[in-house]
């Protein structure tokens, strides 16, 4: 993630220091730039100049003094707070008081690691996705500490960059991945139950969804064990809310070591020679599957707003350009009625008495007004 940003902003003129402490990481990430570099050479998306001068801009240090004079760090290491705010303390002993210093964190709070800091005022938390030279949403986030010239300074920054910015309340998961986490958990929960397995699920959301990927192709992508711990870092972090709640097929896949592509194995087997499962094509239940699906992640988009996380034209932009979702939630909602999400809503509610099931205030408020986003 740290070498796609430092991409980013050379792309877009700036001189860029990318720092790791592990030199052979930094290796790594300049052979993976020149490979990408001469891949959009080939393309014919740059010239041989051009990228050049692209990774000319880019100075690799395995110190962090070289981050001297630099007006912006955006920090992209392990998701673990205590480490963070050790690093936001360092830093802050380097840069110039004007330096503003961001993370990339993608649900620890802000404010938290902005307490580490002497000037607080100057840290915001600078969501990219990933691949962030590919994926144009940023989610700019202030903590309650951060100065409004900071937050102006850092979105005109990444707008210039071409990105599509939101702005996002410092709660846990931001925007996306707190409004993504119905995709993942009642896609398990529906398994769990045995109502249809993988494949199945998968087929729904995709082929009559719309989805670029099933929940279980995505989570094997992205990595059972990264997502597992932002789904359970978000659950501590809502005080263990219900919708929330983290799924033990989920756990024991991470504990397994079946994380997905990147170790072979995941809900599904990536060996070479194995056969993908087929799917179960029955419209009917595929339909139930989804439906069951976007009334909660659209509920989740309509509580987002509900709570002044995003304004509702952010939240549908972020689920659109950040985790590429076929349309935006609230509009979607619009579509389907939103009397029509409320009912489905109560009727999970009522049959399974689970609190995870409960419907948006706002939602009530509108079906009760007649009202549409």
């Amino acid at each position: 993630m740290g070498s796609g940003i430092a991409q980013v902003a050379s792309q877009s003129g700036h001189e860029v220091v990318l720092f790791d402490t592990n030199v052979e990481q930094l290796d790594k990430a300049k052979a993976k730039l020149a490979k990408i570099m001469a891949r959009l050479v080939e393309k014919g998306k740059l010239t041989t100049e051009n990228a050049a001068d692209i990774q000319a801009r880019i100075r690799y240090s395995a110190s962090m003094n070289e981050f001297e004079g630099c007006g912006l760090v955006i920090e992209a290491i392990i998701e673990n707070l205590a480490i963070k705010k050790t690093v936001f303390g360092q830093l802050e002993e380097i840069v110039g008081d004007d330096c503003i210093l961001a993370s990339n964190t993608s649900s620890l709070s802000i404010a938290s690691i902005a307490a580490a800091c002497k000037k607080a005022e100057r840290v915001i938390g600078i969501h990219f996705f990933n691949p962030a030279p590919l994926m144009p949403l940023v989610e700019i986030i202030p903590a309650v500490q951060t100065s409004a010239a900071t937050t102006k300074a850092s979105r005109d920054l990444v707008d210039s960059w071409k990105k599509v910015t939101v702005l996002a309340k410092d709660t846990p998961g931001f925007i996306v991945n707190r409004v993504a986490r119905p995709f993942y958990g009642e896609a398990l929960k529906i398994y769990e139950e045995g109502v249809a397995d993988f494949a199945t699920i998968d087929w729904a959301m995709k082929e009559l969804g719309g989805f670029r990927m099933g929940p279980f192709t995505l989570m094997d992508y992205i990595g059972n064990d990264i997502n597992y711990t932002v789904t359970e870092t978000v659950f501590e972090a809502f005080y263990y809310d219900p919708r929330y709640r983290p799924s033990f097929t989920q756990k024991r896949h991470s504990e397994a070591g079946w994380y997905g592509r990147k170790s072979g194995r995941g809900y599904y087997d990536y060996s070479e020679g194995a056969e993908m499962p087929e799917p179960n094509k029955d419209e009917v239940l595929g339909n139930e599957i989804l439906n069951r699906i976007l009334v909660l992640l659209i509920n989740e988009a309509i509580d987002a707003v509900f709570l002044n996380i995003a304004s509702a034209e952010d939240v549908d932009l972020a689920m659109t350009k950040g985790v590429n979702y076929p349309k935006g939630l609230l509009k979607w909602g619009n579509e389907l009625g939103l009397e029509n999400v409320l009912s489905k809503l109560d009727d999970l509610h009522a049959e399974y008495g689970d609190d995870k099931y409960r419907a948006s205030v706002l939602l009530r408020r509108m079906v009760k007004a007649g009202e549409q986003f």
